[in-house]
């Protein structure tokens, strides 16, 4: 990478997201850092330049154009891209870091863009060495570093991992983009109409390794339930599908240290008794209402047009009210029980997201620690490892904590 004039390239940052992480980046950066941000549109960059005191080069490139997105990976030693939906726009440049060596990560949450990109670029990566992360934001790092979080103290305390984990969400308060929007309508739209989409959204092994995709059936909360975890009612979580996913990618890339068996599983956790019901009742109803509205061609135009657009999204003042706090069960065989909790201080999707995508990004621009692996298409905690947990304490407003061990 000597030859490399950049470090680091924000492409997508005239997007709602990559305004917030440029606005990180330029607050973050070592003076020392070579960045740039990209995008198509050279007026809208020139304002986000201003706006979030990036006072870095300007790069105008069209995520649609080969040669462009050949060109930012060749320069960098490290893009980052908030260009989404990535099932329309982000295939071209994993295409060119994969076969250029780039590091590289993302904020997809769309399973079945990531399914595409590991079969098409795996192995191209790991003989070139680019580390390719996708879902470095809200999806999935919370999931992917709790799990590796609550993995690893179990280990220290009981001398053995959890063969079963059960994330519960007990808050979540923040507000959604039109980005998102796209990206979620997008997978329900392929869910309808492509079979290979269907079967990634139907298999938690589905982001595995060829030859690992299949395993015991795994829990999923996909109405009212009386939780396993430990009482209450839970109901379906509506990232649960890409987060279980990169989970058990991870586990699978990791050699399955917890093994063959290792369960985990996602849900909203609201409450007991009748109240508690109600709520995952509502929830479950109010997700497969906006499922089938977004699956059908005239709502989903209906849909596109009332809620937020692409470049939308919540204030400053709703992203820094936002928060969430999330649980990690785990049981070990021995019956050791372990209660771990994440917590960010910000909304979620963006407020949280925009840190967690800046210290993914720089990052990367380290060689991989020991406890992590070295290129390919890889998951935040394949790519990063422990290290992580650490970075995202001290400069992403999250915590990491053990609530109980017995």
């Amino acid at each position: 990478m000597a030859d490399r004039d950049l470090d680091l390239i924000l492409f997508g940052a005239t997007s709602f997201v990559g305004r917030i992480t440029s606005r990180h980046l330029a607050a973050r950066a070592d003076p020392a850092l070579r960045w740039a941000i990209a995008g198509r549109d050279p007026t809208k960059l020139a304002e986000v330049a201003v706006a979030t005191g990036a006072d870095v080069e300007q790069i105008v490139a069209d995520a649609e154009d080969p040669a462009a997105v050949r060109s930012l990976a060749s320069r960098a030693r490290v893009v980052v891209s908030t260009v989404g939906p990535y099932v329309r726009y982000g295939s071209p440049l994993v295409a060119a870091v994969a076969a250029s060596g780039t590091q590289y990560c993302d904020l997809t949450g769309e399973p079945q863009w990531v399914r595409t990109m590991i079969d098409a670029h795996h192995e191209e990566a790991v003989g070139s060495g680019a580390r390719v992360v996708h879902a470095c934001g809200f999806d999935s790092i919370p999931s992917d570093l709790g799990v590796l979080f609550t993995q690893r103290q179990a280990i220290a305390r009981f001398g053995e991992p959890c063969t079963s984990i059960a994330m519960r969400v007990t808050t979540l308060k923040g507000g959604a983009s039109g980005g998102t929007i796209a990206s979620m309508m997008d997978v329900v739209t392929a869910a309808r109409s492509d079979p290979a989409a269907r079967e990634v959204l139907r298999n938690p092994y589905a982001l595995a390794p060829a030859g690992q995709r299949s395993g015991p059936p795994q829990p999923n909360v996909l109405g009212p339930t009386l939780d396993r975890a430990g009482g209450g009612w839970v109901g379906p979580f509506v990232m649960a599908v890409p987060n279980t996913r990169i989970v058990h990618r991870t586990h699978a890339l990791l050699g399955r240290p917890w093994g063959d068996g290792f369960e985990y599983d996602e849900a909203m956790a609201l409450g007991d008794g009748p109240g508690g019901a109600v709520k995952a009742t509502a929830l479950t109803g109010g997700i497969a209402y906006f499922a089938a509205l977004a699956a059908a061609g005239p709502t989903r135009s209906l849909l596109r047009r009332v809620l937020p657009q692409p470049g939308e999204g919540p204030s400053p003042e709703q992203q820094e009210a936002g928060c969430f706090d999330i649980h990690f069960i785990g049981t070990t065989a021995s019956g050791g029980r372990i209660d771990a909790r994440v917590t960010g201080d910000r909304d979620p999707g963006y407020g949280s997201t925009a840190p967690m995508l800046t210290e993914s990004a720089l990052a990367l621009l380290d060689p991989p620690p020991t406890d992590a692996l070295p290129a390919g298409v890889l998951t935040p905690a394949t790519a990063f490892g422990a290290a992580m947990i650490d970075r995202l304490s001290d400069h992403a407003g999250m915590t990491f904590t053990v609530v109980d061990a017995t």
